[in-house]
């Protein structure tokens, strides 16, 4: 097998591996995980400065919260070696760092934590959800207007990115993924 075979082996392998955590937030929310830029974060925080956010529902970050301390990711014995394969190609699909490769992999596999801990708050004011892939992992959470826009920094407890931080967004835009929301699938 030549380098290039090899190399299309574990790109394959990355990608499947992908597209089984994909599946899995699907089964968990029944809606689309899609991705899109960072700075949705950025407007976020100007959203967060409209008058109208004081009349809108607010989520309780305490009710979401581990109890986790945050760990210290440079000195973070992750489950990827950062000469993986995995990490490699990982990096060079986004455009990112091995180390920023190493911590993205870890923290948008274990991400259904955070999600889910915040979804059972939002019910039915949920619209979508995304997970960014840039230097900043954040898990952006899309609702109706009437919820207030809002960020947390949610600390992962379960073992496999026990301690590693994942910034979560509230933006209450509306904004739908590519796939239909659970909601419009039910006839």
């Amino acid at each position: 097998m030549t380098n290039n075979q090899k190399g299309n082996s574990m790109a394959k392998r990355l990608i499947s591996m992908m597209v089984v955590a994909t599946a899995s937030m699907w089964a968990l929310t029944g809606c689309d995980n899609a991705t899109d830029s960072v700075d949705a974060t950025e407007q976020t925080a100007e959203t967060a400065a409209d008058p109208s956010a004081s009349t809108a529902d607010t989520i309780d970050w305490s009710l979401v919260d581990s109890g986790e301390k945050p760990a210290d990711p440079t000195n973070y014995k992750y489950p990827f070696a950062i000469d993986s394969q995995n990490v490699r190609d990982y990096a060079d699909y986004f455009k990112v760092d091995a180390a920023t490769a190493q911590h993205n992999l870890t923290v948008s596999m274990a991400s259904n934590e955070a999600l889910s801990k915040a979804l059972d708050q939002l019910s039915e004011t949920y619209v979508s959800h995304e997970l960014t892939d840039g230097n900043e992992m954040t898990l952006i959470i899309h609702t109706t207007p009437d919820v207030a826009a809002s960020r947390y920094d949610y600390v992962l407890s379960d073992d496999f990115a026990k301690g590693l931080v994942l910034p979560i967004v509230i933006q209450p835009d509306g904004k739908k993924g590519d796939a239909k929301a659970h909601s419009e699938m039910v006839e």
